[in-house]
């Protein structure tokens, strides 16, 4: 008994493992059956299309008032031209001054005594534009001044004992070291002389560090600075002098190569409605690491109408081709191997029918393409009506 129920058991399992097989078998099956399917529908599908185009052709040929048959599809035509095409990099820059002044002093600074301008005023080169404290200075200068007075009374005196001392020794009175030490006494004096005379002028420098002058002629931009405040230079007064005007923009590092010194540039100022063509002046040689890019500049000659910081359009030229085939880039389709647009192509039998030429397209700009390939000029441009267009569709073209 006991082996008859084993047995049963070995039975039972076997058919679950077989049923399982049959099952995964079935499945595998029916997905490549599907597949095998899929290829086959496209096959024929592939071959119909053609099939019809075929037949399309061989009705055109046979009945010339077959095309009647066939919707005739309204498109928009351009011819084919070639002129000169320009890459411009579109940056938002803004117009810089190449002679902005912060003003400081020439020592530590001190507090304001005295103020000479006011934010407007032109001011020139060297015009005395603050005064500050200088009471210490001037007290600096006054002993200074005693000191070498001091000592130039003391060198005259030296020198009149020299002068006996010497008579004396001509005579034969006296000794020589008498002598050498009254000569070298002078000779220490007017060394000390010497001295005390450029701590006089050390002294006066350091009082004449107290006028603060403008080191550039222009406009008083900023004058941010009261009587009795503490004047340190820290942009407290801003000279602007706008008679060497530059765009400058901030460039992507992408572009390095194709950027360089003698580039053409556009400057275009919205709101004054001015444009400047010049050239890139001055290229930095670092990337700043903040917003991966580097400054390049383009002078520009001086306008009234222009201030620094004002925002400016910096159009610039990195590429440019002659008698370059263009075309609106909305004419452009794509599929999944090649870009292509289609044509107009007159037939023998009168008829217009859409061809479609594959294109190789080189740079873009705005609303135009440069094509390197593909279109011959003198062509008829489908420009609308090309949406749903297909090889060999007969079409009326409303000619540009």
């Amino acid at each position: 008994m006991k082996q008859i129920n084993q047995f049963t058991a070995i039975a039972i399992s076997a058919l679950l493992l077989a049923a399982c097989g049959s099952k995964n078998n079935n499945t595998l099956a029916d997905i490549n059956d599907k597949k095998a399917a899929i290829e086959k529908l496209k096959i024929e599908k592939n071959q119909k299309e053609a099939d019809i185009k075929k037949l399309q052709d061989e009705l055109e040929k046979l009945d010339s008032n077959s095309a009647s048959l066939v919707k005739v599809k309204l498109v928009a035509t351009t011819p084919v031209i070639t002129q000169d095409f320009k890459h411009y990099i579109d940056l938002r820059g803004k117009i810089d001054a190449e002679n902005i002044s912060y003003i400081s002093p020439r020592g530590m600074g001190g507090q304001v005594k005295a103020i000479y301008v006011k934010e407007g005023d032109v001011v020139k080169k060297g015009q005395l534009l603050l005064k500050l404290d200088d009471a210490i200075q001037r007290q600096s200068v006054v002993a200074a001044k005693q000191q070498l007075e001091g000592i130039r009374t003391q060198l005259a005196y030296a020198k009149s004992i020299y002068d006996r001392q010497k008579n004396l020794w001509d005579k034969g009175i006296g000794t020589e070291v008498q002598l050498l030490g009254a000569k070298t006494n002078v000779k220490g004096l007017e060394d000390q002389l010497k001295t005390a005379g450029e701590q006089v002028k050390v002294a006066i420098e350091q009082q004449n560090t107290t006028n603060v002058y403008s080191d550039v002629t222009g406009s008083a931009d900023i004058v941010n600075v009261r009587i009795g405040e503490i004047f340190t230079g820290m942009g407290q007064i801003k000279i602007v002098n706008k008679s060497h005007l530059k765009a400058t923009a901030n460039v992507p590092e992408n572009y390095i190569p194709r950027i360089h010194k003698g580039t053409n540039v556009v400057i275009k100022l919205s709101d004054v409605d001015k444009t400047f063509n010049s050239t890139i002046s001055f290229i930095s040689q670092s990337i700043d690491p903040t917003s991966r890019g580097f400054i390049a500049e383009a002078k520009i000659p001086s306008d009234a109408s222009l201030i620094p910081n004002q925002t400016a359009i910096i159009k610039i030229l990195d590429y440019e081709a002659n008698h370059a085939v263009v075309i609106s880039v909305n004419a452009i389709q794509s599929d999944e191997k090649n870009k292509y647009v289609y044509v107009l192509e007159k037939l023998q039998n009168g008829k217009s029918v859409a061809r479609k030429k594959i294109i190789t397209v080189g740079e873009i700009y705005g609303d135009v393409a440069e094509i390197k390939t593909g279109l011959n000029e003198g062509e008829q441009l489908i420009t609308e009506g090309y949406q749903n267009l297909y090889e060999g569709s007969i079409i009326s073209a409303d000619l540009k």
